[in-house]
């Protein structure tokens, strides 16, 4: 612990994440000093930190100076121009052999210049994925560091001190070199949203499909909750549907509004799959579905021309069995396709990444974690070098064992006009991943006919062009 007043750590930006990362440090004996321009969140900070070493600042002068040198601050502010405004403000009182860390989501091109802007004025940087929520913040989360790694072992058993753990384990790491850590972040993120996706439609499956009680659907998710689908955002699912308005007898989810928000990331990680050429359509869908949500006066009129979705004429108990393979199989897909884009980029940005790390300390603290995450691990600790996730030979046979659920729902759903947009994609990236000859080669053929565009032969090199019609 510190002494005289100095403090080890420095927050800027005192909003929930902020505020409760530095009184996790303090239950380690980390002392820490908070900055925000709204005064009242270091009270705040101070209030919750009773009997701890944590001060809040509202001026950045006495807030850096306050600090132990080397000085480390953390950044935990809004993505996008703040960020540089942020380091902008504190460089006049920093001293070379410094260290800021970024610990927001920032898009991991913005952490690419920043890295070089500090790196030239001698400052240490470095940007850190951090997941986890209010809860994980306070009580240990998942964190992705990235970039400069001198900083990173000056950091390192702080963050490991705070991190949630997993048979023991910290779940923080390592993750390579420039804005690695900020992409792998932005990657979970995706990874994310195509698991809340899913679990959306598994319930309007179970809604308007099998027409349960909102006590049935919290039923089934406390099952799943108990099984191989065990997951923080299937635990908090089952525990939505027992939460009642207050001064009411009725759920709180069903007086919320279907027009869902987000802040980004998901957006970025379906872009960046683009540009890398890897594709990742549960994501996809589940950023479009997202959008969608938000168009409500289209979708109420178009509900008027159109009609609803019928009942699902199936034996209830039956369905709910092969419901749970469906949402197995898919999210073994949604892992699948976040751990290839992992893959690619670490190859195109030179990140180096270990996966079967990545994977290890996503096992806790995160909104991905899940039993499934452990799968994941043995895989890529088993091949460092494996390609894809389905070609691991135990996910094999998971992925078989719940592919006929996977079928039967999707095609019953879709019967019946329920929409089941991330499932469908998921089983549609299988199929075509298991494709030896896809029919692609007629797009090529078209692309050659109009544009000229050209086309590769089988057993040929070079590349060739046919006119295809008189002219």
């Amino acid at each position: 612990m510190s002494t005289n007043d100095k403090y080890d750590f420095g927050m800027i930006g005192l909003g929930t994440m902020g505020r409760n990362l530095l009184l996790n440090m303090a239950d380690h004996g980390v002392a820490g000093a908070g900055f925000d321009k709204d005064a009242t969140k270091g009270a705040q900070l101070e209030k919750e930190g009773t009997g701890k070493k944590v001060k809040g600042f509202s001026e950045v002068e006495p807030f850096v100076a306050s600090l132990n040198s080397p000085k480390a601050i953390m950044m935990l502010v809004p993505a996008g121009k703040i960020v540089d405004e942020v380091i902008e403000e504190l460089l006049p009182f920093l001293a070379k052999g410094d260290i800021l860390i970024d610990g927001g989501n920032s898009h991991f091109t913005d952490t690419n210049r920043r890295v070089d802007y500090l790196e030239s004025k001698g400052f240490h940087f470095f940007g850190m994925g951090v997941s986890g929520g209010e809860e994980g913040a306070r009580k240990g989360p998942s964190m992705m560091p990235g970039g400069d790694k001198e900083a990173y072992n000056v950091m390192k058993p702080i963050l490991e001190s705070i991190a949630a753990k997993v048979d023991g384990a910290p779940c923080v790491t390592y993750i390579g070199p420039g804005a690695s850590g900020h992409f792998v972040k932005m990657v979970h993120n995706g990874i994310e949203y195509a698991l809340m996706q899913l679990i959306a439609e598994t319930y309007e499956i179970l809604r308007n499909g099998l027409k349960l009680s909102d006590t049935e659907i919290h039923g089934v998710f406390e099952k799943w909750n108990e099984g191989r689908l065990q997951s923080f955002l299937i635990e908090i699912t089952r525990d939505i549907f027992t939460y009642k308005a207050e001064g009411t007898d009725h759920l709180l989810v069903n007086d919320i509004k279907d027009e869902a928000r987000a802040k980004g990331t998901g957006k970025w990680t379906s872009q960046e799959a683009m540009n890398l050429e890897t594709p990742i359509p549960s994501v996809d869908s589940a950023v479009s579905m997202r959008d969608l949500s938000k168009y409500k006066s289209l979708r109420t009129t178009a509900s008027q021309l159109y009609g609803h979705s019928d009942a699902l004429a199936v034996d209830k108990d039956a369905f709910l069995a092969v419901l749970e393979e469906a949402y197995f199989f898919s999210m073994i897909i949604t892992y699948s396709q976040g751990m290839h884009m992992l893959s690619k980029a670490s190859t195109e940005y030179k990140y180096e990444l270990k996966l079967n790390e990545i994977a290890k300390i996503w096992r806790g603290g995160c909104i991905i974690r899940s039993t499934f995450l452990e799968q994941i691990y043995n895989a890529y600790s088993k091949d460092t070098n494996l390609e894809h996730l389905l070609l691991d030979g135990d996910v094999k046979d998971l992925v078989l064992g719940a592919l006929p659920g996977a079928r039967n729902v999707i095609a019953t759903a879709v019967s019946a006009g329920i929409a089941v947009p991330a499932y469908a994609a998921s089983l549609s990236y299988f199929d075509n991943f298991r494709t030896k000859d896809m029919p692609s080669n007629l797009t090529q053929a078209q692309r050659d006919y109009f544009g000229a565009h050209t086309y590769a032969l089988i057993g040929k090199e070079g590349v060739f062009h046919t006119q295809w019609m008189p002219k």
